[in-house]
């Protein structure tokens, strides 16, 4: 994998006992110890194993077997007790029958997800009664654009599933590999939808004009773990957060 030696997830940091996460859902996870938490689309386990350095019970679901077993070989490294499933997220009940306090996703999940109903139905039957849904993520307008922000190509509204043709990775655009991608982009009224309409209740959301991942095509430094596309500047939002309960 690309990702794993990469300078953007900073293995050697992190091995060292450094958190992956960002200010902003460690804002919104508060103290989570003891508490049982499924963070879906976890990719190879960093945040999973921050969450479990915090004193969580944690499983990790991806689809990737080889990012699962990256995720299984540090936790193990770490001495940590997180638990990671391979499977599409849609077929958790396949491989699950136990619910949690607190599900948790992150940054560039939801886009491949091609129906946030079905989605929406899983958080509420993996959730305890009372329990907290948290998900960070990109804001469904950065998606609208092309890959150097210089004009609108996509729609805001799901209107179409999205197939293109890459080179490199978000870690290292030069990186020698070509692939096709396919996604959608899900305005906020289809995820505030897949939630309200499958017994989740709202608790937050916020809009933010900064990404904590220097991620995209032109970014600029703004402040620790905090970028902006240069010639946009603080003009568009750049992260969205949701926080709700199960009813």
């Amino acid at each position: 994998m690309v990702h794993i030696g990469s300078e953007f997830y900073d293995m050697k940091q992190f091995l060292e006992g450094q958190s992956s996460l960002n200010e902003t859902e460690l804002a919104l996870l508060g103290d989570i110890r003891g508490k049982s938490i499924l963070h879906l689309q976890c990719h190879f386990g960093q945040d999973s194993l921050s969450l479990a350095r915090m004193g969580a019970k944690v499983t990790g679901v991806d689809l990737s077997d080889k990012a699962i077993a990256k995720a299984q070989e540090l936790n193990d490294t770490l001495g940590l007790d997180a638990h990671f499933i391979c499977c599409d997220v849609y077929d958790l009940e396949q491989h699950i029958d136990e619910s949690f306090d607190m599900i948790f996703t992150s940054y560039g999940v939801i886009g491949w997800l091609p129906d946030l109903q079905r989605w929406g139905k899983l958080l509420h039957t993996f959730l305890k009664p009372g329990g907290q849904f948290i998900m960070v993520e990109f804001h469904p307008v950065v998606w609208m654009f092309n890959r150097d922000f210089s004009k609108i190509e996509y729609d805001y509204f799901n209107t179409e599933t999205i197939v293109e043709q890459s080179t490199g990775t978000y870690t290292d655009r030069n990186a020698p590999i070509a692939y096709e991608e396919v996604s959608w982009n899900h305005s906020l009224d289809e995820v505030f939808a897949g939630l309200l309409q499958n017994g989740l209740a709202l608790t937050g959301f916020r809009e933010y004009d900064f990404s904590h991942y220097n991620a995209f095509a032109g970014m600029i430094q703004t402040g620790d773990r905090k970028f902006v596309i240069g010639h946009l500047e603080h003009k568009i939002p750049m992260m969205y957060s949701v926080t709700a309960i199960k009813k």
